[in-house]
Parts: structure tokens; C-alpha cells; sequence
């Protein structure tokens, strides 16, 4: 056991000496994360891209120029003008109201979506990972029944049953998309285990708790950012498809889903109806998207200078 540690610490040494020699001074691993994230331009690009829509979400009461409810009959399917600049449905709602409530459906739904997905698959996956047998093979089993079915259908058939709503939608989507975390966290503390500071850990009679909370889901929060980070564009098109299905979220709540299939009857002379929500759509995933892939590559240690 010393002569590990001594070769541990040695190897620890080393690396830092050809870190000095190469120029690089880095705080730390995020710290150096960060630093290539920056240069990165199409993923900052990106980021400042979804933390507009993330404002536009918080303050859509202040931003929008109407209330996305009110109905004026008045008004109904008027083409885009001074008044309403995407024009109106088919209720004379204002399309653009609308369109800035649904990015808080969307994005809302997406990162809540992901937050249970991690809590369930951080959890089942560190298990497996670390007991490994009987457990590991239960959990594993479990996996691979829900990976059987085609994910749409699958979040269909939740929606069925639980009933539609917000919350079972959370509910849905999260159970949808957890099986990618716990085998991506499965695998790394399957790795993690066998590292020298776990051994120390436990001779000097540390708890499994505190091993796997402590000491190896700490070493996985890089793969869970990716994870989140690429698995929220996922959850919002799920959630656009059920809306669009009418087993999402229900009018009169404004969804870029239901938008779209709302539409659907008027698309041969107001295109911008469900143009409009679907370019919504596209922005918000291809940024999301695109910036997981920057976030992924920071975080990869393979990729250092």
C-alpha cells in the first residue's frame, strides 16, 4: 500500500513538473475547463445564445407584449403587423406572446426533466458501479427494460397512464432519459473504484456512504454536466412531440408543441404560425447542442494542451 502511494504521489509530481514546463498554470482541472471552453467561439456564441432565452423565460411578463391567453376575436389570424408582429391565431391570441411563454415551458421542462433523470441515474448507477454482482446485474436488468421500447412510444405510454399534466410530464421525462446517466456513471465508478485514494479510504474505515459521496460522485460531476447539458435539447423535443401529440402540455397553456400542431389547419396561409414556434425549437436545441459538445471537449482530460 505505501509503495502506491509513493508512486501515486510521484506520478502526481511529474505531472505537475510538465504542466510548469509547458507554460500552463491552471488553478485547477475546471479551472483549465474553463479556459479552453473560452476558446471555444461557436460553443460562447452558443452559451450567450441560451442565456438570452433563459432571460426571455424569466422575464416573459415584462417582454412580451401581451397576455398569451387573451382572446380578441377581433383580431383572429391577422398577419403579422405593428400590432402583433407574428400576427395572431386562430383565437386572436399574439403569436410572439405566446411563442416567449412557451420558451419557459420548454426550457423549464427540459432542465427539470434532466435534474430528476441525474438524481435517478447518478444514484442507480453509482450503485451498480460500486457493489457490482447481484446488484449490479438487478440494476442493469432494469436498465435494459426500459432501453427495449423506442423512447417516444415509451413516454407515451407513461403520459397514458400517469395522465397528462406538468408534473407527469417531469415525471415521464425523466424516467425516459435516465438509463445514459446511470450507464455513463456506472462505468466511471467502476473505474474509480480500483483508484489508490478509494483503497486509503477504505482502510481507514470511511462508509460506503461517504465513499461514493465523497469520494467517487465528486469525481463524475464533468460527466454529469455533459449529460444534463446534452440530455435538456432531448427532453424539450419529447416534450414538443407529446405536446404536438395532445398528450403534453394542454392549451390554453402556451407550448411551442401545441402551437405547432395548432397550426397545422392554417399552414397554407399563415406559414408563420408554425414556422415561427419551429425555429423557436430548432434555435434552442442547436444551442444547447452545440454547446454541450464545446462543454464535453473542455472537460475532456485528453484534450489538454
Amino acid at each position: 500500500m505505501v509503495k502506491k502511494f509513493v508512486g501515486f504521489f510521484n506520478k502526481q509530481k511529474k505531472f505537475e513538473e510538465d504542466i510548469m514546463e509547458n507554460g500552463i498554470r491552471y488553478s485547477s482541472f475546471y479551472g483549465d475547463s474553463f479556459h479552453r471552453l473560452m476558446k471555444n467561439r461557436m460553443a460562447m456564441f452558443c452559451a450567450l445564445v441560451l442565456v438570452l432565452l433563459i432571460l426571455v423565460a424569466i422575464f416573459a411578463p415584462l417582454i412580451a407584449p401581451y397576455d398569451p391567453a387573451y382572446q380578441d376575436y377581433s383580431a383572429v389570424l391577422q398577419e403579422p403587423s405593428s400590432a402583433h408582429l407574428l400576427g395572431t391565431d386562430e383565437y386572436g391570441r399574439d403569436i410572439l406572446s405566446r411563442i416567449i411563454y412557451g420558451s419557459r415551458v420548454s426550457i423549464s421542462i427540459g432542465i427539470v426533466a434532466q435534474i430528476v433523470a441525474s438524481i435517478v441515474g447518478v444514484a442507480l448507477g453509482s450503485l451498480a458501479g460500486y457493489y457490482g454482482g447481484v446488484i449490479d446485474s438487478v440494476i442493469s436488468r432494469i436498465m435494459e427494460i426500459f432501453q427495449a421500447f423506442p423512447d417516444l412510444i415509451f413516454a407515451m405510454a407513461i403520459m397514458t397512464f400517469l395522465g397528462k399534466g406538468v408534473i407527469n410530464l417531469f415525471i415521464a421525462l425523466g424516467l425516459l432519459t435516465w438509463v445514459r446517466t446511470a450507464r455513463m456513471i456506472r462505468g466511471s465508478v467502476m473505474q474509480l473504484k480500483e483508484k489508490e485514494y478509494i483503497e486509503a479510504s477504505k482502510v481507514s474505515g470511511a462508509s460506503t456512504y461517504w465513499i461514493i459521496m465523497k469520494g467517487l460522485i465528486p469525481n463524475c460531476l464533468s460527466t454529469i454536466i455533459v449529460l444534463v447539458t446534452l440530455g435538456i435539447p432531448n427532453a424539450i423535443m419529447y416534450e414538443a412531440s407529446l405536446s404536438f401529440l395532445g398528450i403534453g402540455i394542454q392549451p390554453p397553456t402556451p407550448s411551442w408543441g401545441n402551437m405547432i400542431s395548432a397550426a397545422q389547419t392554417f399552414i397554407s396561409y399563415r406559414p408563420l404560425y408554425s414556422i415561427m414556434p419551429g425555429v423557436a425549437i430548432m434555435i434552442t436545441v442547436i444551442a444547447f447542442n452545440i454547446f454541450g459538445d464545446g462543454l464535453r471537449d473542455a472537460l475532456d482530460p485528453k484534450l489538454k494542451a
